[in-house]
C-alpha cells in the first residue's frame, strides 16, 4: 500500500506544492527560494529516507516568513496524509544527532494530538543567509499542527547557528523515519490502547 501525500496550498502570499513518499529512498527536489531552508528540507528527506518534492513560490519581496511558514504547513499536512490509518507503524521515534559542537535530541509520537516542546540555545546569530533563525520554532509549530503529532526537540548546547538548526532537522528526519516505519511484529495492529490515533 502506497504511503504518499500530496498537498497544494495557495494563498495571496504563497503557492506551495508538497509531495512525500514515506517509503522512499531519500530523493529530494526542493525549491522554496530560501537557500538555507531548501538545505534543511533536503536534510529532512535524505535522512528520513522520504522522497520529498517541495515547490514554493512566495512573496519573498516582503521577507521569507510566509514562504517558510506555508511550506511547513503543507509539509505537515502531506506527512499526515501519507501516514494514512497508521496501522502497523512503530508510532514512537527518537534520535540524537551531533553536528560538531552542537547536539539535538528529538522525540516524536505520531499520536494525533499536536504538541510541541522546543528548546535551543539563546543568543543565536539572528540570520543564516536569508533564513531568520527564530523561524525554526515556527516551522516546527506549523508542521506539528498539521501533522498532528507530539514533538519534543531539545538542543542542550551549540555555538554555530548553522549547526544548531541543521542538527535539529537531521534528528527530526530520523525520529520521523523510525516512528513512521512499519513494525513487522505489529502488522495490522494500530499502536494505541484507545483504538484510534
Amino acid at each position: 500500500m502506497s504511503r504518499t501525500g500530496r498537498v497544494e496550498r495557495t494563498t495571496k502570499e504563497t503557492s506551495v506544492l508538497v509531495e512525500i513518499d514515506l517509503d522512499g529512498t531519500g530523493r529530494t527536489d526542493i525549491a522554496t527560494g530560501v537557500g538555507f531552508y531548501d538545505h534543511m528540507l533536503d536534510q529532512l528527506g535524505r535522512h528520513g529516507l522520504f522522497d520529498l518534492t517541495v515547490k514554493t513560490d512566495g512573496d519573498l519581496h516582503i521577507d521569507s516568513h510566509h514562504t517558510i511558514e506555508d511550506t511547513a504547513l503543507a509539509l505537515g499536512a502531506a506527512f499526515r496524509q501519507a501516514l494514512g490509518d497508521k496501522v502497523g507503524i512503530y508510532r514512537f521515534g527518537n534520535c540524537t544527532v551531533p553536528l560538531d559542537e552542537s547536539l539535538a535530541q528529538v522525540t516524536v509520537d505520531l499520536s494525533g494530538r499536536p504538541y510541541l516542546v522546543h528548546t535551543e540555545p539563546e543568543n543565536m546569530a539572528p540570520m543564516i543567509g536569508e533564513y531568520d533563525t527564530t523561524m525554526t520554532r515556527h516551522i516546527l509549530e506549523s508542521f506539528v499542527a498539521q501533522a498532528q503529532i507530539a514533538l519534543h526537540v531539545h538542543v542542550p548546547y551549540g555555538r554555530n547557528a548553522h549547526h544548531i538548526v541543521e542538527c535539529q532537522f537531521k534528528a527530526l528526519a530520523r525520529a520521523l523515519r523510525y516512528a513512521s516505519e512499519r513494525d513487522p511484529r505489529a502488522a495490522g495492529i494500530l499502536p494505541s490502547t484507545k483504538g484510534a490515533l
